[in-house]
């Protein structure tokens, strides 16, 4: 904890104010998290949500960890100081104001953050393409007997394969595409890699509007605790349609399928997806606030002017 003689801070909470805020924080992500602590108590595995932790790696005891966010200070307790006083990135000031230490945190994490911020900004920059039916899940199981999941095949595997064959695959988001099985890597429109990520991700793909938890996650304590269970609810949903959208048979977890394999199947798809990136356009939106409000405006422009040429490819 360190401790600074200048205040710079946007807003600073009352602590009448702040720990109903961080008390309601931790309720509500114990209740998001309930189930997967449970299945983890007892070895269960889950095929649907069980992405969102050890994909993202997500963890729920710092879930649960209310933060102001960048820029918001907390006023003392009756007590003492907040908690955050003891956390990493935090610093106080004299009167007892605890706060993000913004300097310590771009100090080790800038090159995350310049990063985060150009890859947030050139997706939104795009328009949302709803044109891929979620067949990147059916690549990723293409004439392979082998699956990721324990779950049966809604149209077994030649069926599957038939799907697959009769598309054009066309998934523009590198962590889907190195999953496609050997024979369905060619049969991709485009070849992304991690170096064309930012001039590929588009804001109608569901892994990069689930990647706003990822990206919540990685800018930590600098985002709001309220925008950080947004964006994991979020995920939640996004990965409920990409498994309903698979060619997974979910008939064990209770959820229908979405038949992309049917032009009925498609429309459902696409409205979904639609109102999906709508709604992780806010989140996207807000994200990239937090970045700026790190970077500090001159900066910020800066990094918006080096992935100008990737927008809206």
């Amino acid at each position: 904890m360190g401790i600074k003689q200048v205040r710079a801070l946007t807003t600073t909470l009352p602590s009448v104010t702040w720990i109903p805020l961080a008390r309601a924080h931790s309720e509500r992500a114990d209740q998001m998290t309930a189930g997967h602590r449970a299945r983890r108590a007892t070895g269960e595995k889950h095929a649907i949500e069980d992405f969102l932790y050890d994909y993202y790696g997500t963890r729920p005891s710092l879930m649960r960890r209310w933060h102001p966010g960048v820029g918001t200070g907390l006023s003392p307790a009756p007590d003492g100081l907040a908690e955050h006083a003891g956390w990493k990135f935090y610093m106080s000031y004299p009167d007892g104001v605890v706060t993000l230490d913004q300097d310590a945190f771009m100090h080790a994490r800038a090159e995350s953050v310049r990063y985060i911020h150009g890859l947030l900004t050139a997706t939104a920059s795009r328009p949302v393409f709803s044109g891929c039916f979620g067949l990147h899940e059916w690549a990723m199981v293409y004439r392979d007997a082998e699956h990721r999941h324990e779950l049966p095949l809604r149209l077994g595997q030649a069926g599957t394969d038939e799907v697959v064959e009769q598309h054009t695959i066309r998934c523009t988001h590198y962590d889907a595409f190195r999953f496609f099985t050997p024979e369905a890597v060619g049969l991709n429109r485009l070849q992304p890699t991690r170096a064309t990520q930012v001039d590929l991700d588009q804001p109608g793909c569901l892994h990069a509007a689930m990647d706003v938890h990822k990206w919540a996650q990685k800018l930590g304590p600098a985002v709001p605790g309220a925008l950080a269970l947004d964006c994991f609810a979020l995920a939640g949903e996004i990965r409920l349609l990409d498994m309903q959208a698979s060619p997974y048979d979910l008939t064990s977890y209770g959820f229908p399928p979405v038949k992309i394999e049917t032009p009925e199947g498609k429309a459902e798809y696409v409205a979904r997806q639609r109102e999906l990136a709508r709604r992780a356009a806010g989140l996207r939106s807000r994200l990239i606030r937090v970045c700026e409000a790190l970077l500090g405006a001159d900066a910020a422009a800066q990094n918006r002017e080096a992935v100008a040429p990737f927008n809206q490819r």
